[in-house]
C-alpha cells in the first residue's frame, strides 16, 4: 500500500479533468485526449474503459465519436476516483474503511497509538476527498 497517488490515478485526473472542460457533452477522441493531456495512450485506453464501467464516462462510436463525461463534474468524488485506481486512502490497513485488514505485528488495536493517530489522518482526508470534487479541480485550473 503506498501513501502517494499511483500514475494511473493522476493519469485518470488529467484525463477526467481535460473531458470536463470540453463543451457540454462534448465526445473526444482518445488520441486527442493522450495529445493534450500528455497521458500514455496505451493507458488512456484501460483508464478510460474502468471510468465508463464506473458510469462517470460514456462514449460514442463512429464519426463525431469519443469519450465524455456522463456525470456533472461537480458528481464525481475525487475520494471515489482515488479509490478505483488507488485503491485505500487510509495510511494502514488497519484504519481503512473499504479494505480493513488488521496489522501482521499487532498485538491490540484498541490501545495502539499509531492506529489512533492515523484514524485521525484518515479522517481529515476524507473531510477533504468525500467533499471535493471534479469540478474542484477544473475551478482550481481556470
Amino acid at each position: 500500500m503506498s501513501n502517494m497517488l499511483s500514475k494511473k490515478t493522476k493519469y485518470a485526473f488529467h484525463a477526467l479533468t481535460y473531458l470536463g472542460k470540453q463543451e457540454e457533452r462534448t465526445p473526444v477522441l482518445i488520441s486527442q485526449v493522450a495529445s493534450k493531456t500528455k497521458v500514455p495512450r496505451k493507458f488512456l485506453e484501460s483508464i478510460l474503459l474502468d471510468l465508463k464501467k464506473a458510469g462517470i464516462l460514456n462514449s460514442k462510436m463512429g464519426k463525431g465519436g469519443g469519450y465524455y463525461l456522463l456525470r456533472d463534474a461537480k458528481d464525481v468524488l475525487l475520494a471515489d476516483v482515488i479509490r478505483m485506481f488507488n485503491g485505500p486512502i487510509a495510511l494502514l490497513p488497519c484504519v481503512s474503511l473499504n479494505y480493513y485488514e488488521p496489522c501482521e505485528e499487532c498485538v491490540d488495536e484498541e490501545t495502539c497509538g499509531l492506529n489512533a493517530m492515523m484514524i485521525e489522518v484518515r479522517d481529515e482526508m476524507l473531510k477533504i476527498l468525500e467533499n471535493k470534487t471534479l469540478a474542484d479541480i477544473i475551478n482550481a485550473e481556470e
